[in-house]
């Protein structure tokens, strides 16, 4: 089976967590467009939702498809975010943010009741950061932020402490929903990502970071004949 189809088959699944008269909180990226899909889908049959959305291209697609999207400011709670990952491991720690809406992401999971993650299995690693961990910046002094944040990376021990500011691919930095930059961080591997977590959210310049810690609920593992639900 693709990875493709195995993120196919976590975002299905998430669905039977899906209730009439939620208020559900969409993801961003290829898995959770997926979910989207499927959403859509059940949507069309009857199933009566209000959505938020992570990011512009989300709200764009979602609204495509015939689903209802409304401001995270316009609704008293989130019931439910489904949302994609980088990487996730035994603990339901995750990295996120390789679409660029770690910020957006983050807001919307913590304000809702529970985060579904879904993934395929390739996702699934222990420990994390082999994926280049994305941190969030403001563009003022960014390259003094880099520098101090290739300091914290060292003092948390991870093996690698390469940071780039991630580009578009004519050239130019890569800019956020925000109006932000970020910062692509090959740590290697993050033994603490609780302790690291807490360091980078005490640099000043940094916005926010994809260590996404105590967050995730549940995460559906799509895999070759099954799925395999992970939970705390």
């Amino acid at each position: 089976m693709t990875t493709d189809n195995k993120k196919k088959r976590a975002a299905v699944k998430a669905l039977e967590f899906v209730e009439n008269g939620m208020t559900l909180g969409l993801g961003t990226g290829s898995t959770a467009e997926h979910f989207l899909q499927a959403l859509a889908e059940r949507v069309a049959d009857g199933l009566s939702v209000m959505c938020v959305s992570t990011s512009l291209r989300t709200a764009e697609l979602a609204t495509s498809l015939g689903i209802e999207i409304r401001d995270i400011d316009d609704v008293s709670r989130i019931d439910l975010t489904v949302d994609g990952a980088d990487e996730v491991d035994s603990n339901l720690q995750l990295i996120k943010g390789g679409g660029g809406a770690l910020l957006r992401e983050k807001i919307v999971a913590s304000a809702s009741d529970r985060m579904i993650v879904i993934v395929d299995d390739g996702k699934v690693v222990d420990p994390l950061g082999a994926f280049a961990l994305p941190v969030e910046v403001v563009p003022f002094g960014w390259k003094t932020t880099l520098a101090r944040l290739t300091d914290i990376l060292a003092e948390h021990g991870c093996p690698s402490q390469e940071v780039q500011l991630r580009e578009l691919e004519g050239g130019g930095p890569f800019v956020t929903d925000g109006d932000h930059y970020i910062l692509d961080c090959a740590c290697g591997e993050i033994s603490r990502p609780e302790r690291l977590a807490e360091a980078l959210s005490r640099l000043p310049g940094i916005v926010d970071h994809g260590l996404f810690i105590d967050i995730a609920s549940v995460v559906i593992v799509g895999r070759d004949s099954e799925t395999q639900i992970l939970e705390k």
